[in-house]
């Protein structure tokens, strides 16, 4: 099906773009950002604000990134909120992009920092109409082209496209780093880390090293740390199997606290299987459930995959829940100190609901020092 949808309202576009979806739908638009074509996959994020921290999340690794509120690029973009210096989503489509960015903290526009970091982009399009079609068919392949004669070629070099699975490879850091500070000894397993972790961690005065996403358990346990951190991270969580192994061997001998990736990645390696959802968590109001308690958090989440219920292992408490899906949105080991949550409870952007997981971290941690000093 070849189907053209323009939203444009009246106002003159200097420069065309098209979004090619795989299922042959066309949307034309104004293009943003850099002058280049992608293939990516295309998924969206329903939040009202955070457009630049969703934009450096390295979660959106390869992925065409949609935003579904009206405006975007508003308040432009400052130093502040980097969730990453160097961002790796693919593309971006917006329903408008704001010329005249209006913020004393603003450095630069959206269509500027686009084109600085190499990023094609997309406005002017019906984003609700766009919206419909990925909730009824799922996240699906999609490319950012210039418009011309060449449709039938674009469209199947877009069907050809193998997407990476090598995302985390690409995301993580090459080689260890530190963040000093005076407290717990904290290890920071990057899988695509997002700032927010570490300015959470930073909060508790946390001495914090992270190493890459292959760092082996030897080195990690040599580090001597008090606690252990898995992060987010982008795809799908059984393309880094070195993790699991890696996993397997600290569990039990120091404290674990996973987020997003980090979640999926603490379950398979208990032995619990992952699913890849229709169109995923992508947004900052997904309200969840703290199964023992009742309370109602909202979360900020970006994930494609999800754990299973079916044949979870019995050594692994679900904590948490999503209320509208009832997708497992947390975890606890009933024998060793780990647990992990599915959403982003350093919330940046997001509410702060969640932040609270920090604190109990870093109470298990001293939990466990007590207990090993009386012994």
């Amino acid at each position: 099906m070849f189907v053209v949808q323009k939203e444009n309202r009246g106002k003159i576009i200097m420069s065309k773009r098209l979004l090619i979806l795989e299922d042959g739908t066309v949307f034309e638009g104004e293009a943003i950002g850099a002058n280049i074509e992608v293939n990516g996959e295309l998924v969206f994020n329903t939040g009202m604000t955070g457009y630049q921290e969703s934009i450096t999340d390295q979660s959106y690794n390869g992925q065409i990134l949609m935003f579904t509120f009206p405006l975007v690029g508003n308040y432009g973009i400052n130093r502040d909120d980097y969730e990453t210096i160097i961002p790796t989503c693919k593309g971006v489509v917006v329903h408008e992009a704001a010329r005249r960015p209006s913020n004393w903290r603003s450095n630069m526009s959206l269509n500027e920092f686009l084109e600085a970091r190499r990023i094609p982009g997309i406005s002017g399009i019906d984003t609700r109409a766009l919206t419909k079609i990925v909730r009824e068919h799922g996240t699906m392949k999609a490319s950012l082209v210039s418009p011309g004669d060449e449709f039938e070629h674009q469209m199947s070099q877009l069907k050809a496209t193998v997407l990476p699975t090598n995302q985390v490879q690409t995301s993580s850091t090459l080689t260890p780093y530190p963040s000093p500070n005076i407290g717990r000894k904290i290890v920071v397993v990057d899988f695509g880390l997002k700032h927010s972790i570490l300015r959470e961690l930073s909060k508790r005065h946390c001495d914090v090293t992270v190493v890459p996403f292959n760092t082996s358990a030897e080195e990690i346990l040599s580090m001597h740390p008090d606690g252990v951190m898995l992060t987010n991270g982008p795809g799908d969580p059984t393309d880094v199997p070195e993790a699991l192994k890696m996993i397997q061997s600290i569990l039990g001998q120091v404290p674990i606290f996973g987020i997003c990736l980090g979640h999926q990645l603490l379950s398979l390696a208990c032995g619990a299987t992952t699913y890849k959802m229709k169109f995923g968590h992508r947004g900052f109001n997904h309200a969840v459930r703290e199964i023992a308690t009742g309370r109602i958090d909202f979360t900020s989440q970006n994930h494609g995959y999800a754990v299973a219920r079916e044949n979870l292992p019995k050594d692994l408490l679900i904590t948490h829940e999503e209320i509208n899906d009832h997708s497992i949105e947390g975890i606890r080991h009933r024998n060793y100190p780990a647990f992990s949550v599915q959403f982003h409870p350093d919330a940046a952007p997001g509410p702060h609901d969640a932040s609270y997981l920090f604190d109990d971290f870093m109470d298990l941690i001293d939990q466990c020092h007590t207990v090993e000093v009386n012994q």
